[in-house]
């Protein structure tokens, strides 16, 4: 590990394969807290690649639980998070949207980092617990057509990593590489970044690992989701090839709106405004929702323009759709909890 690092202290980019090494490395069983901390505090100040990410999110899918799931064109819409806008949970609501369109979401996410309430906070308060086991969260996708990974369950070797991490207290790789490590095979991705300049490299991360087609965004006012506060840049990558591009609200016929418009509070409140969103309660928070959720279902191809998936968002929600399935998950949750107490 100490040649690896001392590699990228002179700010020489490691190629895939020592990457890939340089990983591994981090997951064994022997490593040290302190050498992986050096490591990733070295490999922040050079400025990671997208090799470097890319050979990253492979050793960690490797090192991951595997989840047993029908073959399907799965979607995740989780992003890197970490923007500090302290928004409410665009990304978890626009899950039950995309699903109550017909999308299959297999949606990746943690506890809060950065916000007040990160996805799986704001999914306990909704009644939807975190402590699945890999076997359920595969049952939920099979039967509900969606299902919420949470990471530590299925990443049970990141112990070490963590402490390192915690011990930096600042953001490294491995706030990049969080929505690339989902364990279910994805063929479409719709993912947000709140670094500009990486916009173009995140996308070929996606490319590297195997994705069909993807949009990356990175929002106005720093957000890694799109927002209506002004203009969002995107890469679309589209069987191999990058397209960029950018677009406001009103570019697709929906309001301008500032950041505080869709500030979020604690789980309990976020449950709430998500609650509001599908059932049709109109404002900012609704069309941040059907912006992003158009824009996954365009990324996931069952929309052939973001306007046409925010008209297909839309309808997801005013149909009772979206509810209907935030109201199956949290019957299958409640299911799951009977029989594990029952054993």
């Amino acid at each position: 590990m100490k040649n690896y690092t001392s590699q990228v202290e002179k700010n020489q980019h490691l190629q895939y394969e020592d990457m890939v090494e340089a990983a591994n490395r981090m997951f064994a069983n022997n490593a040290e807290v302190e050498e992986i901390a050096e490591f990733l505090v070295a490999l922040s100040k050079k400025g990671e690649t997208a090799r470097e990410v890319a050979a990253l999110a492979s050793v960690m899918k490797k090192h991951a639980i595997s989840l047993d799931v029908p073959e399907a064109r799965y979607l995740d819409n989780c992003g890197t998070g970490g923007d500090g806008s302290n928004s409410f949970n665009i990304s978890t609501t626009s899950a039950f949207v995309l699903a109550g369109a017909g999308a299959k979401v297999a949606k990746h996410g943690n506890r809060k980092i950065s916000s007040a309430a990160g996805s799986h906070d704001v999914l306990d308060a909704l009644g939807i617990p975190s402590h699945f086991a890999p076997g359920d969260m595969s049952k939920m996708l099979e039967k509900e057509g969606m299902a919420f990974i949470f990471a530590p369950i299925v990443h049970p070797k990141m112990k070490k990593i963590g402490e390192a991490r915690q011990k930096i207290g600042k953001p490294t790789i491995f706030n990049l590489v969080g929505p690339l490590t989902n364990p279910v095979p994805l063929e479409t991705q719709f993912t947000g970044i709140n670094r500009p300049d990486f916009l173009m490299e995140y996308a070929s991360v996606l490319r590297m690992l195997g994705r069909e087609r993807a949009i990356v965004v990175s929002g106005a006012g720093g957000m890694d989701e799109a927002s209506l506060a002004g203009q969002n840049s995107f890469v679309l990558m589209d069987k191999g090839d990058l397209i960029p591009f950018t677009l406001t609200a009103e570019d697709v016929g929906l309001e301008y709106a500032p950041l505080s418009a869709i500030r979020g509070g604690s789980a309990k409140e976020n449950a709430g405004m998500i609650r509001d969103v599908l059932k049709g309660k109109r404002g900012a928070k609704f069309d941040t929702v059907v912006f992003n959720t158009g824009i996954g279902l365009f990324a996931n191809g069952m929309a052939e323009s973001i306007n046409e998936g925010i008209e297909l968002a839309i309808d997801s929600i005013l149909s009772g759709n979206a509810l209907q399935k935030l109201e199956a998950v949290v019957a299958f949750s409640t299911e799951i909890g009977k029989v594990a107490v029952a054993k």
